[in-house]
């Protein structure tokens, strides 16, 4: 069903049972899923790829140009968001920099009010972002994860798998995955609330947390230290396995914890 007062391009690619919402605005190549809701006064601009049952709250911006100076607005570039996704009201969603590329959020994501993801960023699945979070370009986001809210994420960083992200944080580094981070890049041991309900093994919790402890208690080189870890046991896991070569990717250096919050991990 399609509002009256819509503005929807003659090119719109709208599947069955879509709902477009009062005063919205949907421009020529834009592609909507089965079920997909778009609310009052939502803008869809060209290039918003939009999966099955998803959610595009009231005054949504989606697949606007990067705020990026040097950004060439010929390219012909978009946002993929995935089935089951809700983005709420006043959300904006860039588009990528380089031809044909995308900035995508994957499935069953939650991406509540006022939420900011830059350009080519790429979101995983089940991924909850709170209120007011600002995520820059190139930013990654594992499967899983909760980011806090007013969290503030710099440019190019990786939030890995299961990671916690506590509220008005500040992240300027990569965050290995299933961890916690709070205040400015400060570790604080395992999301282990998070690991628990999803069902990872005991035997691979404690394995983790024996990683942590040798990476963030050792004065030694952490690349020999992780290194070895790779050639460990401790691989047998696969929470293990993902956790340490996380550190081996990267530009941006990686979170680390308070001295004294080490042992409690």
């Amino acid at each position: 069903m399609i509002h009256e007062t819509a503005i929807v391009s003659p090119d719109a690619r709208l599947d069955r049972d879509v709902e477009i919402g009062p005063y919205a605005i949907l421009e020529s190549d834009v592609e909507i899923g089965e079920g997909s809701r778009v609310e009052a006064h939502a803008i869809l601009k060209s290039g918003s790829v939009i999966g099955d049952w998803v959610t595009i709250g009231s005054f949504c911006v989606i697949a606007g140009p990067p705020q990026d100076l040097s950004f060439d607005e010929t390219l012909k570039t978009y946002v993929i968001i995935g089935d089951r996704t809700t983005v709420r009201e006043g959300s904006t969603i860039n588009r990528a920099t380089r031809e044909g590329e995308a900035t995508k959020v994957g499935a069953d994501c939650f991406l509540m009010a006022v939420t900011h993801l830059g350009h080519d960023c790429e979101i995983g699945n089940h991924v909850v972002i709170g209120n007011n979070s600002l995520l820059g370009g190139f930013v990654t986001v594992g499967d899983n994860a909760f980011l806090g809210g007013n969290s503030g994420i710099h440019q190019f960083c990786r939030i890995g798998e299961g990671v916690m992200l506590g509220g008005d944080c500040t992240v300027t580094v990569d965050v290995p995955p299933y961890t916690m981070l709070a205040e400015r890049n400060t570790l604080f041991g395992f999301n282990l609330v998070g690991l628990r309900r999803r069902g990872h093994p005991k035997e691979a919790i404690k394995a983790l947390k024996e990683c942590y402890a040798a990476i963030f208690n050792d004065e030694g080189s952490h690349k020999e230290i992780i290194q070895k870890l790779l050639k460990s046991d401790a691989v047998q896991h696969s929470e293990c396995r993902a956790f340490l070569e996380f550190f081996v990717g990267g530009k941006r250096g990686f979170a680390q914890p308070r001295k004294d919050r080490i042992s409690e991990s």
